[in-house]
């Protein structure tokens, strides 16, 4: 896999996506921020605004998800186009990274879970990093798998999501850079 062949696919909003979006651009791969007009993002490079019409595509019903993810999304339009924008990252990547926290009823904490779930149901590859764990999981169609030392993810597709959690820390941080480091080095 050459990196000149490499998209990450991301939000742009402060946290782990801008994380992600400084590490591809560290080792020189794209990127396309997905938002919409009026949110403020960190990450302008690769910036992609959906319009109206292109959001309506990634609409959900939000009583789908809420059941889904065993918590309420509140209706408003805000939430709803957040939704919408994270359609687009997990739909455009290959395989999918996040930074989180893995709940007990194996959903991830707050929005960045639709974007898990939405992962989980196209059965695309999805690793969490779990913060709170301070280790790699894996998706294995049923449950969530430990990556030991040593077996931590590699990018293995040309196009991938990151996303996750506005409130990275520095064992976030440090696991996104070594994630492109192990890639791309």
């Amino acid at each position: 896999m050459k990196k000149e062949d490499c998209i990450l696919f991301s939000g742009g909003a402060k946290g782990a996506e801008a994380e992600f979006g400084a590490n591809a651009e560290r080792f020189g791969i794209d990127e396309v921020n997905f938002t919409f007009e009026g949110h403020h993002i960190v990450r302008q490079r690769g910036l992609r605004v959906l319009n109206h019409e292109e959001l309506k595509s990634g609409d959900v019903s939000l009583e789908y998800v809420s059941r889904l993810m065993n918590r309420r999304f509140t209706d408003n339009l805000t939430i709803r186009k957040l939704l919408q924008t994270i359609w687009y990252q997990i739909n455009n990547g290959q395989e999918i990274y996040v930074i989180g926290e893995i709940l007990e009823d194996k959903t991830v904490k707050g929005g960045t879970g639709w974007g898990a779930e939405f992962a989980k149901l196209c059965n695309k590859p999805l690793y969490v990093f779990d913060q709170k764990r301070n280790v790699w999981f894996s998706w294995n169609q049923v449950d969530w798998s430990e990556r030991m030392r040593g077996d931590e993810p590699v990018i293995s597709h040309t196009h991938f999501g990151g996303t996750g959690t506005r409130f990275l820390e520095e064992n976030g941080k440090k696991a996104v850079k070594e994630l492109f480091e192990r890639t791309f080095s």
